[in-house]
């Protein structure tokens, strides 16, 4: 099953077709909705349905990164999953996408959290109760997804989580150079919308290795672009931190996927996950040579790495979920 950024050209996600064009040829509908969440934002939410004759298998929640939002490259990954059996859904994190905020402002990550908590546990409710559920997570969104299995007090458990390039830890490639790094908590008290961080290169420059799939990228009207703002910058840090002090609460049967060469998010911190989680059903697949963005990859590579997410989906979904029975494993 080929991903649908092979049709995909330097103009639009969709090709040459039409939105609706896109998902008819896909075979799943396409629906959106506006919701209002705790501190009166609206966000924006969607959700992909595969149409018969497609066995719906499971549930998939869809968490975004950091420039991104929920539609463009990550609708395209959603789609695929979703004509694997999966019912997909997702949401614009505050400042992101369509979603109501201060442009890629991220001060507190505690209430994305919540947000993403809040829609998931209501769209599973209402579409999929009894179907096995797993987190899809990209960058950033790795982060909030591993924070939303640490919240056992608060949500519905999840069957499985993929770590797509996880922010776990910051690499040093991408950091802004010494002393800045040090001097963040200072601006983030003093100036916390101030997009001030300077790092090591653009984000699509050093994510996308093909060049036409970089441009399509910037070509995203609701890309972010500027620099990172002082305090979401510093709280990034604070929540790398938090997670690797929590590592071994990592419980959930887990598939990391990650590119060798990412300058983005440290790959040697999901190695660290991987080692020290004590999950019973883990994967770690690292991939020699793959850039930060996986999607961003020729087309051998992305068949690759996404028939691996497919293939360890499906096998958790069909077997109802939970990872009983399954070993770790890892591959290269």
């Amino acid at each position: 099953m080929v991903h649908p950024i092979a049709e995909a050209n330097a103009e639009s996600v969709f090709g040459d077709r039409s939105a609706a064009e896109f998902y008819a040829h896909h075979n799943v509908t396409h629906s959106s909705e506006f919701i209002t969440n705790s501190r009166g934002l609206k966000q924006f939410t969607h959700w992909w349905i595969p149409q018969p004759p497609t066995k719906i298998i499971g549930l998939l929640a869809v968490v975004h990164g950091y420039t991104g939002e929920s539609s463009w490259f990550v609708e395209l990954t959603a789609v695929h999953i979703a004509k694997a059996g999966f019912i997909a859904c997702a949401i614009d994190h505050q400042g992101h996408g369509q979603s109501d905020g201060l442009s890629a402002h991220i001060p507190d990550i505690n209430p994305v959290v919540d947000d993403c908590i809040s829609f998931f546990d209501s769209f599973r409710a209402r579409h999929a109760p009894n179907l096995p559920a797993f987190l899809y997570a990209e960058s950033l969104g790795g982060a909030i997804s591993l924070l939303i299995t640490l919240r056992k007090e608060r949500g519905l458990p999840w069957d499985g989580l993929v770590l797509n390039g996880a922010m776990c830890g910051v690499s040093d490639k991408f950091k802004p150079p010494w002393p800045l790094e040090h001097l963040l908590s200072f601006a983030a008290a003093v100036m916390p919308t101030w997009k001030v961080v300077p790092t090591r290169g653009s984000i699509p420059e050093v994510s996308f290795k093909e060049e036409w799939k970089r441009k399509l990228a910037v070509k995203n009207p609701r890309r972010i672009l500027h620099r990172p703002r002082a305090a979401t910058a510093a709280e990034f840090l604070r929540v790398c931190n938090e997670l690797q002090a929590s590592f071994e609460k990592v419980d959930v049967p887990f598939l990391i996927v990650h590119g060798s060469e990412d300058k983005v998010c440290d790959v040697a911190c999901v190695e660290e996950l991987y080692k020290r989680a004590s999950s019973k059903d883990k994967t770690l697949k690292v991939y020699q040579g793959m850039w930060h963005q996986l999607v961003g990859e020729p087309e051998e590579n992305v068949e690759q790495v996404f028939g691996d997410i497919i293939d360890w989906l499906r096998t958790r979904a069909l077997r109802g979920g939970s990872g009983a029975g399954a070993g770790a494993g890892a591959g290269a």
